[in-house]
C-alpha cells in the first residue's frame, strides 16, 4: 500500500476511534445536533474501516502463507501456502484499490434529498406521457429504496401525462443515486395514438437538484415577489374561486417559480420556496466551480441538460445509456424504478474517472 494512503488511514482511524468513545459517552443526546453530526461522520467512515480492517487481516494471512510457503519442508504443504497466498493476495490487491476508492472525495450533497424537474421536449402529447413515465419510474425506485415522494407542482395534460411535473424525493444517499439522471431522455414507440403502427421518437427533460438547507442560501424578503392567482386545474371549489396559487419572482436572478397544485396559499408557497432555494443553490455550486476553473469536467453527473443521456427502445425491448454505452434488455422493469444496473455502472463510470484524474 502506497505510503499517502496508509497514512490518510491511520488518521482516519485515530479520528474514527475518537467519534466512536463520542457517540457512547452519555452527555452527547444532550445535543441533537451535535449527535447527528458525529454520528453522520462516523457513518461515513465506518465503510473505510471495514475495508481497512479487512486489508488487514488478509495481509497478516497472506504474510503467514508465505512464510509457510519459503520453511515448509514437505512439497505439497508448500504447493497449498503458495496457491493460497497467491489468492489471498489477489483478496489484498483487490481491497487495495477499494479503499483508494473509497477516500476519494466525496460530494458533500450525495446524502441530501432531491427535487426533480421533468419537462416534455419534442414530440407534443407523446412527450408529455413519457415524462408521466419518467415520473412514475423515480417514484417507483423511491418506493424501491424506502425513500418518501412528494408532488410539488404540476401541469398535467388531458390524456394522463404532464408538460412539467416537478417531484421531490427524501431519502439518505438520495442525491448520490439520483444525480445521474439529469439530462435529456429520449423514447422510440408506437404512441397508443398512431393508427398507422409508425414509431415516433419524443424527449423530455430531467433536472435533479439537491435540495437545500434554509442555512444553504439566504434570501431576503426584499429579493422576492410573491404573486397570488386562482389555480386554473380542477380541484374543487375552493381551488378555482380562492387565490390558493402562488408565483414567486426571485428578483436578482429572474428565477420564477409557480405552484398551484396545495388547497393552501401558504403550501403553495412553501413548496415554491423550497424549489427556488434548490435552483439557488445548484446555481451558487455552479458559479463556484467556473470561478476556481475546475480542470476536469465529468461527462457522468454534470447535468448537461442539451446532450442525449438515454433511450428507451420499446420494439427492441433495451434502454441504452450513451454516456457509457450500457444497454439494459428489460425496459418494463426499469420503467418500474429498477434502476441499479444503470446507476450502478454509471457510479462506477465516475469512481473510476476520478481515481485515473488523481492519479495523474
Amino acid at each position: 500500500m502506497r505510503a499517502e494512503v496508509s497514512n490518510r488511514l491511520e488518521a482516519i482511524e485515530a479520528r474514527y476511534a475518537d467519534l466512536t468513545r463520542a457517540l457512547a459517552d452519555p452527555g452527547i443526546f444532550g445535543d441533537p445536533a451535535h449527535y447527528q453530526a458525529v454520528a453522520r461522520e462516523h457513518a461515513a467512515l465506518r465503510e473505510i474501516m471495514t475495508a481497512y480492517d479487512e486489508y488487514r487481516r488478509v495481509s497478516r494471512e497472506a504474510e503467514e502463507a508465505a512464510q509457510l510457503a519459503r520453511t515448509e519442508a514437505d512439497a505439497e504443504m508448500r504447493a497449498l501456502a503458495e496457491a493460497e497466498r497467491a489468492h489471498l493476495a489477489a483478496r489484498q490487491a483487490s481491497l487495495e484499490r477499494t479503499i483508494e476508492t473509497l477516500l476519494l472525495p466525496r460530494d458533500p450533497r450525495d446524502d441530501r434529498n432531491v427535487i426533480i424537474e421533468i419537462r416534455a421536449g419534442a414530440g407534443g402529447d407523446e412527450a408529455a406521457l413519457f415524462a408521466g413515465d419518467l415520473f412514475r419510474m423515480y417514484a417507483r425506485y423511491a418506493e424501491r429504496h424506502g425513500w418518501r415522494s412528494e408532488v410539488l407542482s404540476s401541469s398535467p395534460t388531458g390524456l394522463g401525462g404532464f408538460k412539467e411535473i416537478i417531484t421531490s424525493i427524501q431519502g439518505r444517499g438520495a442525491y448520490s443515486r439520483l444525480k445521474y439522471e439529469s439530462g435529456v431522455h429520449r423514447v422510440q414507440r408506437v404512441p397508443a395514438t398512431e393508427s398507422s403502427g409508425r414509431i415516433h421518437t419524443s424527449t423530455a427533460t430531467v433536472a435533479v437538484l439537491p435540495e437545500a438547507e434554509e442555512v444553504d442560501v439566504v434570501i431576503r424578503p426584499d429579493e422576492l415577489r410573491i404573486d397570488t392567482y386562482r389555480a386554473g386545474s380542477a380541484g374543487g371549489q375552493n381551488v378555482n374561486k380562492v387565490e390558493t396559487a402562488v408565483r414567486v419572482t426571485h428578483l436578482p436572478t429572474g428565477i420564477v417559480i409557480a405552484c398551484q397544485d396545495e388547497r393552501s396559499q401558504h403550501q403553495n408557497r412553501e413548496k415554491a420556496m423550497r424549489i427556488l432555494r434548490a435552483h439557488l443553490l445548484e446555481r451558487a455550486v455552479e458559479q463556484q466551480r467556473a470561478e476556481i476553473a475546475e480542470a476536469r469536467r465529468r461527462q457522468v453527473g454534470t447535468g448537461e441538460r442539451s446532450e442525449k443521456i438515454r433511450t428507451y427502445n420499446f420494439p427492441q425491448d433495451r434502454v441504452t445509456d450513451h454516456r457509457i454505452g450500457k444497454t439494459v434488455h428489460d425496459l418494463p422493469s426499469v420503467l418500474d424504478g429498477d434502476l441499479e444496473e444503470l446507476i450502478d455502472a454509471l457510479a462506477a463510470s465516475e469512481r473510476l474517472e476520478t481515481l485515473a484524474s488523481a492519479s495523474s
